[in-house]
């Protein structure tokens, strides 16, 4: 009787290490998850901070109209009606005067 007893309670140790090691849900299969997961944040690091900058410009254009004035005067060229505008070509675009 306590032969049997024993065997059952090895076969039934056996089936739960192999669960724990081997099976669905286990040790070898919840390192792969966590290195999934090491590898997607490695992958949104740079978006994330790309995403806080774009947040900032965005309340920056919101509250600001110094970034307004900034952003039209890069992109549009804008000048105002009390400034003047002087345009110097680079030396290094075109062929030197003999």
């Amino acid at each position: 009787m306590l032969k049997w007893l024993a065997v059952v309670l090895v076969a039934l140790l056996v089936l739960l290490q192999y669960r724990l090691w081997l099976g669905e849900g286990s040790v070898r299969e919840l390192a792969d998850v966590g290195q999934r997961v090491e590898n997607l944040e490695t992958e949104n690091a740079p978006l994330r901070a790309r995403n806080e900058r774009l947040a900032a410009e965005v309340v920056d254009l919101k509250t600001g109209l110094d970034a307004i004035e900034e952003r039209a005067r890069n992109e549009v060229g804008m000048v105002r009606s009390d400034e003047q505008f002087f345009w110097v070509p680079d030396a290094g675009d075109g062929e030197a005067a003999p």
